[in-house]
């Protein structure tokens, strides 16, 4: 079973050199960082990774911007059996790599997802990262943030992800779960928790929801991105 990881970026010369060096121990097969047309020196610090030893695994592909976007691009340059679409700013566990193999092992599962945590898990980042695992495992839809996994020839089937703006991780994994079982593996990925920071948990909250419920009930999501800050 080959597996991939996907990693679509934009302005991410911070996190990028340190998630490359974490991911080439793990020993995933192939490892897509797809660019959006970063304006920072996200291109820059990526290229000495491309020349080291085993940099074969690792390609850097460019696209237009969204995450949907670079998410379908880098899943077009992998012929892998199992994709992972991991965002820059999130950790994956050691054993990652024996985790998903160990959920992809049942063929009947179609994909999962990672429960989720902040590096200081307490106060209102535990509230948070709780919530956001017990809504999942509650409704079976996942969030880009618990690093989503799918079959290849699943994920073709579906069409990947839709074109939008917002809220793609919501609308392909509410298609996922139809067409099979989603495996919520209880490992932690640990993922940033600057979105909060920045804005302020409850105020964050506040805001999420509300798009959420907005676009459950119909709202386009082109038009809900102009309410959306995307923090990087």
């Amino acid at each position: 079973m080959t597996i991939a990881v996907i990693i679509p970026v934009f302005n991410e010369e911070a996190a990028l050199p340190r998630l490359l060096k974490e991911l080439l121990s793990k020993g995933f097969d192939e490892i897509i960082v797809v660019d959006g047309g970063s304006r920072d020196r996200t291109i820059e610090v990526a290229q000495p990774f491309l020349k080291q030893p085993l940099s074969g695994r690792i390609q850097l592909v460019s696209s237009g911007c969204g995450r949907a976007v670079q998410m379908n691009a880098g899943a077009k340059n992998t012929q892998a059996e199992v994709l992972v679409f991991l965002h820059a700013d999130t950790d994956l566990p050691d054993r990652a790599l024996q985790y998903i193999r160990q959920a992809m092992a049942d063929a009947s599962n179609v994909g999962g997802r990672f429960d989720v945590r902040f590096p200081k898990d307490r106060g209102w980042a535990w509230v948070i990262s709780r919530m956001m695992n017990l809504r999942s495992r509650w409704t079976g839809i996942c969030t880009g943030d618990q690093t989503i996994f799918v079959r290849r020839g699943v994920f073709e089937r579906l069409g990947g992800f839709a074109d939008i703006p917002l809220m793609e991780d919501i609308e392909f994994t509410t298609r996922l779960k139809t067409v099979g079982p989603v495996v919520a593996l209880r490992e932690f990925v640990i993922t940033s928790f600057r979105r909060w920071e920045r804005c302020g948990p409850l105020r964050t909250i506040l805001r999420m929801w509300t798009l959420r419920l907005l676009y459950w009930m119909g709202w386009d999501p082109r038009r809900l991105q102009q309410f959306y800050d995307a923090i990087r």
